[in-house]
């Protein structure tokens, strides 16, 4: 994503470029941007001067839709996952559990920073040589 990012506007990419960039196997960057593309973050062109671009701008991908749709829950356990939930295993009891309100804490201040931050936030950050 922040390649794309920085070619924000320049139009598409090659896979191979991003692969070399980003130092990922091109067959596993394919499975990542097939589930950005699905997500409708990134999208792609067939032929000469064909690859991969963002679908939307910077400014309206945060970091937490991408996470999600790359990495499932956001949440550390699944008890507090607000998009996945997931019974613990060996929870006797969610009411009475004495992590779970940690983890909530926890859950709440990581969508706190990853929901209000945006790729744009990350290209400001950052600016490429």
């Amino acid at each position: 994503m922040l390649i794309l990012v920085d070619e924000y506007g320049k139009g598409p990419v090659l896979i191979s470029t991003i692969s070399e960039k980003a130092n990922i196997p091109k067959k596993f960057l394919e499975v990542i941007l097939l589930e950005l593309r699905h997500a409708g973050y990134v999208d792609s062109k067939k032929g000469k001067g064909g690859g991969y671009f963002l679908a939307v701008p910077p400014s309206q991908v945060s970091l937490a839709n991408v996470f999600r749709t790359i990495e499932g829950p956001i949440a550390p356990v699944g008890c507090v996952s607000i998009n996945f939930y997931e019974k613990c295993v060996d929870c006797e009891s969610e009411v009475s559990c004495r992590f779970r309100k940690v983890m909530e804490k926890i859950r709440d201040a990581n969508l706190a920073i990853l929901e209000k931050s945006s790729f744009s936030d990350l290209a400001r950050i950052y600016e490429p040589a």
